[in-house]
């Protein structure tokens, strides 16, 4: 009976692994179709294929019946597709308007630079307009746009950093004292109430961040900007401290009891038991843990959106207003124009964030890996 019972139940399981198994491919695919996409968007950027300058040698519209399509179509800035799709009354027209524009174009020596070129994207520059001291310059509006990414990845880096130093401690902390300290009616309320903060949205913290956590930092500290990197990451770290106590709670759960009591068998007291004993053990889990909260802090755009102040200044430090990649993409995704240099740039910072990203998870899987094995050789 039990025998027929298992076999005929042997299809539906079979059923239930192959849709298992489709959800998974279909998520994977789906973020891989995702960066292949951004990476579709950015790749005139990575290639030097586009051209930011706002003078550019000018071809006469009279001239255009000497040129060869494939030279025309580069000069005016066209696809194929779109080359295609234009009659000659409409590529005369283009030619026109590309000279009333050269006519129109600033008299600044920086005006025929492209400056979607790697030099000046991660390079110092200084512009003509400028300040000597600003030679780290994100501005994309303007008759010259300036596209220079080290004032945002200062900015993320400082938010972020704030937030890992703010966080992490907390979170550990409370993740030792629930898992091997706590007294079990302790544990059943502390542990849902932390999971919980997770639930809260990040455009709540980022208000909340603007509205009272500025005044009373600003207040408590006495700095200048009340917006700044340290406001934004403290705020972050609100975000950050659920995810990493949830993971790193888990692997120090996970650690076989035998271990804190055989040290409290041999005279040590909860505490160094727990430090001494269990949280080497969990290290790896610890780690990954966070990792992940990297990836959620670096990631984040609300809070730093509405609490870094915005301003792409190039300082260390943390009391200067910031601006971060992602609050970049968020602020200024929807008035860059469709397949202009600005649309083009805000896709790659997108994919750089999504390469750093991945590369960090990858890293810290393989070191999470490498201590875990270490740890089970010293056990063995």
């Amino acid at each position: 009976m039990g025998l027929h019972r298992g076999h005929r139940a042997r299809p539906a399981e079979w059923l239930a692994e192959q849709f298992i198994f489709l959800v998974s491919l279909t998520a994977i695919l789906m973020v891989f179709l995702i960066f292949i996409f951004v990476a579709r968007e950015a790749l005139p950027i990575v290639f030097g294929r586009m051209n930011s300058a706002a003078a550019r040698p000018v071809i006469p519209a009279k001239d255009m019946g000497r040129l060869q399509p494939e030279e025309l179509r580069d000069y005016l800035g066209l696809t194929a597709a779109e080359f295609r799709q234009l009659d000659q009354e409409a590529l005369q027209a283009l030619m026109e308007v590309r000279e009333e524009e050269a006519r129109e174009a600033p008299k600044n020596p920086d005006a025929q630079v492209n400056t979607t070129d790697w030099r000046y994207l991660l390079g110092p520059h200084q512009w003509a307009d400028s300040r000597p001291e600003d030679r780290y310059v994100w501005q994309p509006v303007g008759r010259i746009h300036k596209y220079n990414l080290v004032p945002l990845i200062i900015g993320s880096l400082k938010t972020t950093l704030v937030a890992l130093l703010f966080s992490v401690p907390l979170a550990l902390a409370a993740a030792i004292y629930v898992s091997q300290l706590a007294s079990p009616r302790w544990k059943e309320w502390l542990k849902p109430a932390i999971e919980l903060l997770s639930g809260v949205p990040s455009v709540v913290l980022g208000f909340f961040a603007l509205i009272v956590m500025a005044t009373l930092l600003q207040g408590l500290f006495g700095y200048e900007s009340r917006l700044n990197a340290f406001v934004a990451g403290i705020a972050l770290g609100l975000a950050v401290i659920p995810v990493v106590f949830s993971i790193a709670e888990d692997a120090l759960t996970s650690v076989p009891r035998t271990y804190s009591q055989a040290a409290l068998a041999l005279g040590a007291s909860k505490w160094q038991a727990a430090w001494q004993v269990v949280l080497p053990a969990a290290a790896p889990g610890v780690f990954a843990a966070v990792v992940l909260g990297f990836g959620r802090a670096i990631g984040e755009t609300m809070i730093v959106l509405m609490a870094s102040g915005n301003a792409t200044i190039v300082s260390w430090s943390l009391f200067d207003s910031t601006r971060s990649i992602t609050a970049t993409i968020a602020a200024e995704l929807a008035e860059a124009v469709f397949g202009g240099h600005h649309y083009r740039m805000l896709f790659l910072i997108g994919a750089m964030l999504f390469i750093v990203t991945f590369v960090t998870n990858l890293a810290g899987d393989l070191i999470m890996h490498r201590l875990k094995d270490r740890l089970e050789g010293r056990a063995k």
